[in-house]
Parts: structure tokens; sequence; C-alpha cells
């Protein structure tokens, strides 16, 4: 096994290291590294891009056409819908839909 060797330290030992500075890791030694270190063409740091490209917003997406409202049913309609499995509430809109073109809304 390469790397330091390893010792065991009691959690006050350890706090007194760390009061004194001292550290078992390189993650701030890495961290002062990486904020000095000048950019490298070849491996760009795209960080930044790939977190803007892989955020995602909650909720429908802009421009939706849909609104969000709470609809008391019948629990004998509400089990028949979900039991048609996944895309029940879309079929749900969809019949109410149809009995619109097939009622004249007062």
């Amino acid at each position: 096994m390469s790397g330091s060797p390893m010792s065991s330290m009691t959690l006050a030992e350890m706090r007194a290291a760390r009061a004194r500075g001292e550290s078992q890791s390189d993650f701030s030694r890495a961290r002062q590294l990486a904020d000095t270190a000048p950019d490298d063409p070849d491996a760009p740091n795209l960080a930044g891009a790939m977190r803007a490209e892989i955020k995602r917003l909650r909720g429908r997406p802009a421009g939706s056409a849909k609104t969000q409202i709470a609809l008391r049913v019948d629990n004998a309609t509400l089990d028949a819908f979900k039991s048609t499995g996944k895309g029940w509430q879309s079929r749900m809109n969809e019949a109410l839909a149809d009995w619109i073109k097939s009622h004249s809304p007062a």
C-alpha cells in the first residue's frame, strides 16, 4: 500500500492537531493550487458550464398552457382513472376536454 503510514489518534489529539493547523488531508492545499494554477488549454475547467447545462427547473416548462388546481372527485371516478396506469391525469384532462366539446359550458 502506498501513501503515508496510518496512525491512530485520539479525538483530543486530532483537535489539538487541527488547532495547530495540521491536517491529514490535502484538500486545502489542492484548493490553493487549483486557485493559483494557470489555465490549461488542453484541459479547460468546464465545471461551471456543466452545472449550468444540467440545472433543472421545477414545475411545468415555461409556456405551458396548463394550470394546477385542486379538484375533488368521487373516489370511484379517481380509482377508475388511476387504474388505467401511468398518464391517468392526462387521460382525465382529455375526458374533460371531450365533455366540453359535446356540452355547451353554461
